[in-house]
């Protein structure tokens, strides 16, 4: 059976009311493309695992945690899972726009091998944004990775970028850093943003401040600590 040509990850905790519409929007922005859609049902305890059953699709998978294990370990199931050699990721609460993965895509030029999106308007509290401000200042600041909006869960990546991936809880936030701090090429890309309208979101400074401080010193030592191994091949053709 052929692959297809785009994989799209969306790890899903708690969100019932916005699996059809998110079933719908990326069916209908991907209509003329080859691609699977992993939804990552993360032990959610509300409506969301029954309102995925509902939905029957050639190009849908599903994965099922038997309980949460965190947004990072959703995600790294999803992207490991995909089959393409275009990854896609999006969040399941349709604050972002299905239609921006194809925008994204089109960016991956020669040299670029992951590109991410950065929410231009963001349509969230002011609070948040603060938060979202300080979080990605500390982290340029002790990583240099250049990244301005680490938290827009909309990025598209070449599958050869899995190899710079090491799962941890935390890495949801970490992915353009490992994936620049391995040699791949990366750039930014302004992407629409919308309201919530189903459900409320998971994170906020009481669960991801000091933890988030902790994996942003955990990181910068892993890359410190990162061999590095040059292969030259020798034999026909060399």
């Amino acid at each position: 059976m052929k692959a297809p040509d785009l994989s799209v990850v969306a790890p899903l905790f708690n969100e019932a009311g916005n699996v059809g519409p998110l079933l719908d929007e990326v069916g209908s922005a991907l209509a003329d493309v080859f691609f699977e859609l992993i939804l990552v049902n993360d032990g959610s305890t509300d409506g969301t695992g029954p309102e995925i059953e509902q939905h029957e699709y050639p190009w849908l998978r599903v994965i099922t945690f038997p309980e949460n294990r965190g947004q990072s370990a959703a995600l790294y199931a999803g992207i490991m899972a995909s089959q393409a050699p275009v990854i896609a990721m999006i969040d399941g609460d349709l604050q972002l726009e299905a239609v921006d993965i194809l925008t994204l895509r089109d960016q991956l030029l020669p040299g670029i091998d992951l590109v991410c999106g950065y929410r231009f308007d963001r349509q969230d509290s002011a609070s948040k944004r603060l938060q979202s401000r300080l979080a990605n200042g500390v982290r340029r600041l002790v990583l240099w990775d250049g990244v301005r909006d680490t938290g827009c869960s909309l990025k598209v990546m070449r599958c050869e970028c899995r190899g710079a991936l090491v799962l941890f809880d935390g890495l949801h936030r970490f992915i353009p850093t490992m994936v620049r701090y391995a040699g791949h090429g990366l750039r930014e890309w302004p992407v629409k943003h919308r309201a919530r309208v189903h459900g409320q979101s998971k994170y906020g400074i009481h669960n991801r401040g000091w933890r988030g401080l902790v994996d942003l010193f955990g990181v910068k030592w892993l890359l410190a600590r990162r061999g590095r191994a040059t292969l030259r091949t020798r034999g026909k053709g060399t």
